[in-house]
């Protein structure tokens, strides 16, 4: 009997290599951000943009974090991960999403802080303003460019990073129309505006947790085994292949792109191993190449064997 092999469908793309590339870039990038908020911050005494800053370190630290996961995020299994480590990307994107909780956190804390305490006197020109349209810039490319490289490679740190400077964008806009505000009313006699930072950060605050929740809701269920793939469309491309009967008790789990596992067992119009077994390779070989990445295992029962029960919520394979 010839040795069982899978096709190159197997396993996904190993684009670590990328990903490391893209960290790296972003992350003295956002060092770069991180300095230029904290100097002008200290010289106009701005206490939002110095907030900001700390901010900014955040999202240095998700690099950070996103090399680390990186690592030990390689798709080969191995003896003591049979499924491979892709999961530790996921564990490093929900990290990701904790620094994004801490901002919101942080955004909301400096608000209510104002409130309570009211707010204090700002000195700000137009050169340091320049200064924030740089910032911007800066953050935009980054995020732009993290979410295009993220979808390119199906990478679930860089899309996760993406927005987290996402939202850093809207805290930095946030930021400059307060100093906008303050400069105006310094320039043409106005009266004070500085109430802006305090009204304009609890939408961004929001905005914020929507990329924290977004964040979460993409690689829980990775995390979790939810699902991949309703067992009642497995079933339909098992049945095309000749040879088949029926297939029940159909699991996957995984993500769609990334990769999935899937299991069955299997009922083949043989009368011996060697054709059951023929039959499930070409099984294996065509959910393979429909859902790849993808790694299928299947179970032959006895041709007499009966199940109607599709997956393991009981759904029947007959109406």
């Amino acid at each position: 009997m010839p040795e069982h092999s899978h096709s190159s469908h197997h396993l996904p793309q190993d684009n670590r290599r990328e990903v490391r590339r893209v960290l790296w870039l972003t992350l003295w990038l956002n060092l770069l951000v991180m300095t230029l908020k904290a100097v002008v911050g200290l010289i106009t005494g701005s206490l939002s943009l110095q907030a900001d800053a700390l901010h900014s370190f955040t999202d240095s630290a998700n690099n950070v974090l996103g090399l680390f996961a990186n690592k030990f995020s390689s798709p080969e299994p191995d003896r003591d991960h049979p499924y491979g480590h892709q999961k530790f990307e996921a564990v490093g994107a929900l990290g990701i999403g904790m620094f994004l909780g801490i901002a919101c956190f942080e955004i909301l804390q400096g608000a209510i802080t104002k409130l309570i305490a009211g707010q204090s006197e700002i000195s700000i020109s137009l050169g340091e303003l320049s200064w924030l349209i740089v910032v911007l810039g800066i953050n935009i490319f980054v995020a732009f460019y993290e979410r295009r490289a993220g979808q390119r490679v199906g990478s679930a740190i860089l899309l996760a990073d993406a927005k987290h400077t996402m939202s850093d964008i809207w805290v930095t806009i946030l930021v400059m129309l307060g100093l906008l505000g303050v400069w105006q009313a310094k320039v043409w006699g106005l009266p004070q505006l500085q109430w802006l930072d305090v009204v304009l950060a609890f939408p961004v605050a929001a905005l914020v947790f929507k990329s924290a929740w977004e964040v979460l809701t993409d690689n829980l269920p990775w995390l979790v085994d939810e699902m991949a793939i309703a067992p009642e469309a497995i079933h339909k491309q098992v049945m095309t292949i000749p040879g088949v009967i029926n297939c029940h008790d159909i699991a996957s789990r995984g993500l769609r792109g990334r990769q999935v596992f899937i299991e069955m067992h299997l009922i083949a119009a043989a009368e011996d191993v060697a054709t059951a077994h023929a039959i499930s390779e070409q099984v294996e070989r065509h959910l393979e190449q429909v859902f790849a990445p993808a790694r299928v295992t299947v179970h032959i029962e006895p041709k007499a064997y009966s199940s109607d029960h599709i997956g393991f919520d009981g759904t029947s394979s007959h109406p």
